[in-house]
């Protein structure tokens, strides 16, 4: 199990290095000058923080209804607490 774990985590390490480099590449190769390119990159790296801040606040809530589904299907105990999973 712990080859797995790192071998999960070497390729996690992989992808997110060659995304640097990749980055890199892109920033070297830009057809925008300089400041330009940063401006855009602030824009788009505020956008896609609004973005993730709506997806996590959905999932979020899709996981505390979940929840509550949960707990409202389990049957109760005599002494009011939920059963134990088998």
């Amino acid at each position: 199990m712990f080859t797995q774990a790192r071998q999960v985590r070497t390729v996690a390490a992989l992808v997110a290095g060659a995304a640097v480099v990749g980055a890199g590449v892109g920033l070297l190769y830009s057809p925008r000058p300089g400041a330009e390119t940063r401006r855009h990159i602030g824009r788009y790296a505020k956008k896609t923080q609004v973005e993730a801040t709506k997806l996590g606040r959905s999932v979020k809530s899709g996981v505390d209804k979940a929840i509550e589904y949960g707990k409202s299907v389990l049957p109760k105990r005599e002494n009011g607490s939920a059963a134990e999973a088998v």
